[in-house]
């Protein structure tokens, strides 16, 4: 194909994060010009209903002009200013005031960072950091779960548990560790129920601990929902029984709300959901509502008190980035939780959810979905060649990457991942309306997926 001057200018130009670079220098991209609501438009003028929020971070939908607004004036008022050596700025400490009081845990004091990956990075610092301060310098372990993901800096492509993203970049380095996924349809052995599945992989967890030792591990990262790793949902009750294992062990937990955070689930944060109280959180991707690139670490009362005293000691804390805290995302980020919490977006989701969750279960009609599960605004579906010995199709055979295609040529963005797992992750202001319309989209792409599937010879 022919590509346009726009797309050979970007082939040209551009490396592009998760992409097959070779294929897309055939297609080239599809570009982007305009989003409004919970739909975007291409170059050509085409709508697509965006069932992605992009990436799980539009939370508010395109064109939102409160959002533009706070972003313009404080750009008239304070366009930049660093919170290095002791200089601040108000919209930094009214966000870290917000936050502070909207989290589920308590909360002594905050970083902001620029990105999910940032806030991660810097949490396993923040480990470090404390562990040093208590004179345990073997106590540096971080424990992880293979599917996760927790970004694609240096140090937490070590815990992110995909193989395409350590692949060649040298990952794990030595302090990671992981445990198995809490994904029953696939990590569930024959005849074993949900409670059984939950008891094993706590008991691995522990087991994993006790061979370690506990005085080497410094904390475990989870997504209350895995995303990128296949937008996977917890068995019932596998938080509770996880952290059992962690508290018994003095073994901290860090939330990785970077998809779940400001209301996907049906609460506020992932780990209401889940019932479980960790010590330290990562927000990002909806704290903007993307808007403005910006992350924040939420540290306990303790964890804070031991890194300030470290610093102390030291002289300063040496960690930070030029742009932690920029007053203009901060700015934005304060705006978007005032929306979420006037239009109450957490009653909204749950309000539309059943409608969302009962649209998702009808897809089981199609022979091709073989598991197909939602909580609040998320879901993950599984593409399958048989369902009922759960059998997947071959890797070379890329259906669920088919799906995503037939779903663009209906005007729909999904996310497909590996493992022909399939994400949907709209905007959260969508209406009963919207969903239907994207479901109604969705099923005529699998229709053609299945067709496709069929012809190929792959069932």
């Amino acid at each position: 194909m022919t590509l346009t001057n726009a797309q050979a200018r970007d082939v040209a130009s551009l490396i592009h994060p998760f992409t097959n670079l070779a294929a897309l220098g055939e297609t080239g991209p599809n570009i982007l010009v305009r989003g409004k609501g919970v739909f975007v438009y291409d170059s050509d003028g085409k709508e697509y209903l965006e069932a992605m929020s992009s990436l799980w971070c539009v939370a508010l939908g395109w064109g939102e002009e409160e959002l533009v607004e706070a972003a313009a004036e404080q750009m008239r008022k304070l366009a930049f200013a660093h919170i290095f050596a002791g200089k601040s700025h108000d919209p930094v400490i009214a966000l870290a005031e917000k936050l502070k009081e909207i989290a589920p845990f308590p909360v002594g004091k905050i970083f902001f960072a620029n990105s999910g990956s940032e806030a991660n990075d810097s949490q396993i610092k923040f480990r470090w950091y404390a562990a040093n301060a208590r004179g345990l310098p073997r106590k540096k372990t971080i424990i992880s779960r293979r599917g996760g993901y927790h970004g694609t800096t240096l140090a937490v492509t070590s815990l992110t548990g995909l193989d395409v993203i350590q692949q060649g970049f040298d990952a794990p380095l030595p302090f990671a560790r992981q445990v198995s996924s809490p994904h029953f349809y696939r990590g569930g052995l024959p005849g074993e129920s949900e409670a059984d599945f939950v008891a094993r992989l706590a008991a691995e967890l522990e087991a994993l601990i006790l061979r370690e030792g506990p005085g080497t591990i410094a904390a475990m990262i989870a997504e209350p929902v895995m995303g990128a790793g296949g937008a996977v949902m917890p068995p019932a009750g596998y938080f509770p029984a996880i952290m059992a294992v962690l508290n018994r062990h003095g073994v901290g937990m860090i939330a990785d709300e970077v998809v779940c955070g400001f209301g996907r689930t049906g609460n506020w944060f992932g780990c209401q959901t889940y019932n479980y109280q960790p010590d330290s959180m990562s927000l990002a991707k909806a704290l903007s509502s993307a808007y403005m690139p910006i992350s924040a670490v939420l540290l306990s009362p303790e964890l804070s008190e031991i890194v300030e005293s470290e610093a102390k000691r030291i002289g300063m804390l040496g960690h930070g980035f030029t742009y932690t805290g920029h007053p203009v995302a901060s700015a934005v980020a304060l705006k978007a939780i005032e929306i979420y919490q006037r239009r109450d977006i957490v009653e909204h989701v749950r309000r539309v959810a059943p409608v969302f969750a009962a649209r998702l279960k009808k897809l089981m009609d199609n022979p091709l979905v073989g598991e197909a599960d939602s909580v609040g605004l998320l879901a993950g579906l599984e593409l399958v060649a048989d369902r009922k010995n759960k059998a997947s199709f071959p890797e070379s055979a890329k259906v669920g990457a088919a799906c995503g295609r037939f779903c663009l040529e209906e005007g729909l963005v999904i996310r497909p991942l590996a493992n022909n797992r399939i994400a949907i992750c709209p905007p959260l202001i969508i209406t009963e309306a919207e969903i239907q319309a994207l479901f109604d989209r969705f099923e005529r792409g699998l229709a053609k997926t299945l067709d496709w599937v069929v012809r190929e010879k792959f069932i």
